[in-house]
């Protein structure tokens, strides 16, 4: 078992990124995304951070080249960067698709940004993935300001640094967004074998077979349903016959579902649990 724990972010990063981006492509900018439309006020750039995921594009040097070490891994691998937090809750950016699961803390005043602190699990993953990361982890404390411009109607990030450089993102609505409300945790416990469904257009086709689960306040889990077919799919969960697995799922209403088709929508926020059947 590989063992996690927390870490702080070092110079050995910063050595990483030197390493990675000292000899940039002489490839001409592209054009910053979104460059048509006036940049949002502080308060929908606030609440536009929040409702969407930020995937990197391109990044690019003070002028305009293009900085490899932060897209080497693309299209597999693509830096995505969220952000969370109110006047209740701290505001944190999370930085993900890398190896390890990483996070830090941000403020905003107007146009500016710091992002301060970041802390990750620290797990090893292959070479170039560990690299990417190590750019990564190195550079993001360097934010300094931000641009959020429309580019037919879809957000994109300008995010600018105090070395000159800058990296270009495109949004992906959250799951929030996307279904216009947050979503109700439940607990599922699947198993480990699938059966025909019988109902409506998903007839004859292989369901999985779940029952929903309870935890009391102290993690004590009860049983809340029966076994039944589930129609539909949880979007980030891929079922490996022969295993069962408890999941976290964020369930969704639709607005205006489909004839025949669910009222929700399910997506697999954590797999809890996973046994191998007898």
């Amino acid at each position: 078992m590989q063992r996690w724990k927390l870490m702080s972010l070092s110079a050995a990063a910063a050595m990483a990124l030197a390493a990675c981006s000292s000899n940039p492509s002489s490839t001409p900018a592209a054009p910053a995304p979104g460059s048509t439309a006036p940049a949002m006020n502080a308060s929908s750039a606030e609440k536009t951070l929040q409702a969407y995921h930020w995937d990197l594009e391109r990044a690019e040097d003070q002028s305009g080249r293009a900085l490899p070490a932060f897209t080497a891994l693309a299209p597999k691998k693509v830096l995505r960067l969220g952000f969370s937090g109110d006047a209740k809750t701290a505001h944190r950016v999370s930085i993900g698709n890398l190896c390890n699961v990483m996070g830090a803390g941000y403020q905003l005043d107007g146009d500016k940004i710091s992002i301060t602190n970041p802390i990750g699990t620290m797990m090893a993953c292959e070479p170039p993935l560990m690299q990417l990361e190590q750019a990564v982890s190195a550079q993001i404390t360097r934010a300094e300001s931000l641009r959020i411009t429309q580019d037919n109607n879809a957000p994109r990030l300008t995010l600018q640094f105090n070395d000159g450089s800058r990296w270009l993102l495109k949004s992906v609505p959250t799951n929030e967004t996307k279904y216009g409300g947050a979503g109700e945790t439940m607990f599922y416990e699947v198993g480990p074998q699938t059966k025909p469904c019988n109902h409506g257009v998903a007839k004859g086709v292989q369901c999985l077979q779940v029952r929903e689960l309870r935890y009391d306040s102290n993690g004590r889990k009860t049983v809340a349903g029966a076994w039944q077919h589930f129609y539909g799919n949880i979007e980030g969960y891929q079922h490996e016959p022969g295993y069962s697995n408890v999941l976290r799922v964020k369930r969704y209403t639709i607005a205006n579902p489909p004839a025949d088709a669910s009222r929700y929508a399910y997506v697999l926020d954590m797999t809890v649990e996973t046994a191998k059947a007898p």
